[in-house]
């Protein structure tokens, strides 16, 4: 089965690539090309025609949070004054390390923010005194995970 997206065409080589790669990002191009059954050269030929696709976005190595004493991951639904303070909010938000992502969502908030404290103490300084200060917050709505359950890309 292909898979295509307008100019993009993925075949059955190109998605064992994707899925070694996925698996672990250092795999040798060499060790790939053994279990696809092609060559090296023609392993980087798909992977350039996969970045210059935009499917790759690029690889990156993974910090393990609690080996620098990060233990709480909270969610914050973000209610704000007006949509008007959107873009601002975002930017203020943007200055805190602690926020590794933010969603703009339907529903109840305006923004929903992920992230990762070293306790809850720091949790609670980062909401009292930083996300709840931020102009046109009028108020905020926390989740703390327990245990993340679940964390995986896209299946290719």
């Amino acid at each position: 089965m292909k898979v295509t997206n307008q100019n993009l065409q993925i075949d059955g080589i190109d998605k064992e690539i994707l899925r070694a790669l996925m698996e672990d990002a250092r795999t040798p191009i060499l060790e790939i090309a053994r279990n696809v059954g092609i060559s090296g050269a023609a392993i980087h030929q798909r992977l350039r025609k996969l970045e210059k696709s935009e499917l790759i976005s690029g690889s990156k190595f993974i910090i393990n949070p609690k080996a620098l004493g990060y233990t709480t991951m909270a969610f914050v639904g973000i209610y704000l004054d007006k949509a008007m303070s959107n873009p601002e909010a975002v930017k203020q938000l943007q200055k805190i390390p602690e926020v590794l992502e933010c969603h703009y969502t339907t529903g109840n908030w305006s923004i929903f923010i992920k992230i990762l404290c070293k306790d809850n103490e720091h949790l609670m300084h980062l909401l009292n005194k930083e996300i709840q200060s931020i102009s046109g917050v009028s108020r905020t709505e926390t989740f703390v995970s327990l245990q993340q359950q679940i964390d995986r890309q896209i299946k290719i």
